[in-house]
């Protein structure tokens, strides 16, 4: 059975990543994924200074998956799916960089869905990662946005990072 979490400094390879996850239940008749990237800022504000020119993403081991782990049991407590994949990467991303995977299988797309987006909007409030952004001013750590405080109310949950 694969692992539900990874956490890992290299990038990953979304078709397999999928693939594997089908493989192993064959009742799946819906996949949902979501891959988040670096974006660079500039290409949004057309500003050289909010370039976003790396980012580097740290984790406390074991504390990060295990928090992960709950995301997901908490997922299955509220939507009818098989299986869920995580991975999640640190270290230094550049621009483009893929930085997140959430993969999501059940029997219909629905429930597919709501538990990726569910699990994509915890891991933005919940999971304990910690963001420095490098822009042409400096190095600087990312706050919590207000935004996914609210994106995670809507599940019912109070986030407490703002």
């Amino acid at each position: 059975m694969t692992q539900r979490v990874a956490i890992q400094a290299a990038d990953f390879d979304v078709a397999a990543e999928i693939q594997t996850l089908r493989a192993e239940d064959l009742r799946v008749g819906a996949v949902c994924s979501f891959v988040g990237t670096v974006r660079d800022t500039r290409a949004l504000t057309g500003q050289a200074q909010d370039e976003v020119q790396a980012m580097e993403l740290e984790h406390y081991p074991g504390m990060t998956e295990k928090s992960i782990e709950a995301m997901i049991d908490e997922a299955h407590q509220r939507f009818d799916f098989y299986g869920a994949r995580v991975v999640h990467r640190v270290g230094r991303l550049l621009p483009a960089d893929q930085i997140v995977l959430v993969v999501v299988t059940s029997a219909h797309r629905g429930e597919s869905f709501k538990a990726c987006e569910f699990l994509m909007d915890y891991l933005k409030t919940q999971a304990p990662f910690w963001k420095k952004e490098q822009t042409p001013q400096g190095a600087q750590w990312v706050d919590a946005r207000v935004s996914d405080d609210a994106a995670l109310a809507r599940w019912g949950i109070t986030a407490t990072n703002s």
